[in-house]
């Protein structure tokens, strides 16, 4: 994303214009309080509280700032508020080793211990963004103090000048560049992955969803990497190598047998799907929000979200299907 560009809206806009203002720039927002969060339920909420406090405040905006700046300065104060005295968000492999594929091992914890999947802006912007909206890397900046959070996301991902992001945070430039080296080393320490450059290979989803509706294992044996892992929000229990995840799938999660899966776009710069599981009624209901992270044409990383009644309608996904 490029860097602030001030012009033409240091024009101080006229009330009756605001609001078309604001909604232009509901998009970036979004993303910037994704990263800051880790859902996008909350970054939604801290955008329209953005706008709130723009609409109350703006008999004081003089015009001085660009408006786009001055929405940055509003959002990442949301932000801060909101992150202050709670948990950081994170995904299942954050909190503890890799386990044993066994249901003893299942434990449930809140939807707010979790960093949640959004679904990627246009594939213009997306080819910009993947790298800093991967899960991994929004997880890794909940490692972050706030601030730094902020920083390196200004600095780094908006491509902000450390002036202006001084001027943002109303500190000093030597107190933003310090807290970016402070916050790129601590990411450094995260041992982040590059995915595949460039388009998703489409023929291997093909044969991925193909081999998994069948659950032909010869078939995905020859598409899931041997070190791959596996995780399942709500549940903290995440799996590492392909045995383990076998193991799981034909035992306790022997029920996903005969699932029927829909593409679903991308999320976070990687495949989706939605996956509906046979049900005792007749048809197929909601199961999981299915990401794949590919690498050197295998899949490296699956992940499971089970919160189908939050995530399915965010992704455009049906309530269920018929036979």
């Amino acid at each position: 994303m490029a860097a602030v560009q001030e012009s033409p809206l240091t024009v101080r806009p006229a009330a009756d214009e605001l609001e078309g203002r604001l909604e232009g720039h509901r998009v970036e927002l979004t993303g910037y309080c994704y990263r800051m969060l880790g859902s996008p339920f909350e970054a939604e909420d801290a955008v329209q509280e953005t706008f709130i406090r723009a609409w109350r405040g703006f008999d004081r905006f003089e015009g001085r700032a660009a408006l786009r700046s001055w929405l940055y300065r509003i959002a990442t104060n949301v932000c801060l508020d909101m992150i202050a005295g709670r948990e950081r968000r994170a995904r299942p492999m954050d909190l503890g080793p890799a386990q044993e594929p066994i249901e003893a091992n299942l434990n449930t914890l809140p939807e707010a211990t979790w960093i949640q999947p959004t679904p990627d802006p246009d594939p213009a912007e997306l080819a910009v963004e993947r790298d800093t909206i991967r899960l991994a890397f929004v997880a890794a900046l909940q490692h972050l103090p706030a601030r730094q959070r902020a920083v390196l996301i200004l600095c780094q991902v908006l491509r902000w000048k450390a002036a202006e992001v001084a001027e943002l945070l109303e500190t000093s430039v030597a107190s933003v560049n310090s807290a970016l080296q402070r916050a790129r080393a601590t990411l450094a320490t995260a041992n982040l992955h590059s995915p595949d450059p460039g388009a998703v290979d489409e023929e291997l989803l093909s044969r991925y969803v193909a081999a998994f509706q069948a659950y032909d294992i010869e078939a995905l044996t020859s598409l899931i990497h041997e070190d791959a892992t596996q995780s399942m929000p709500p549940f903290d229990m995440w799996l590492s190598g392909r045995e383990d995840i076998f193991t799981w799938w034909w035992g306790p999660g022997i029920g996903c047998r005969g699932s029927r899966v829909l593409p679903a776009g991308t999320a976070n710069g990687s495949p989706a799907f939605g996956q509906y599981k046979p049900s005792p009624d007749g048809g197929y209901e909601p199961w999981a929000l299915q990401v794949l992270e590919v690498s050197a044409g295998r899949i490296v990383e699956l992940t499971f979200f089970l919160d189908t009644d939050t995530l399915f309608p965010l992704f455009g996904l049906p309530a269920r299907l018929e036979s």
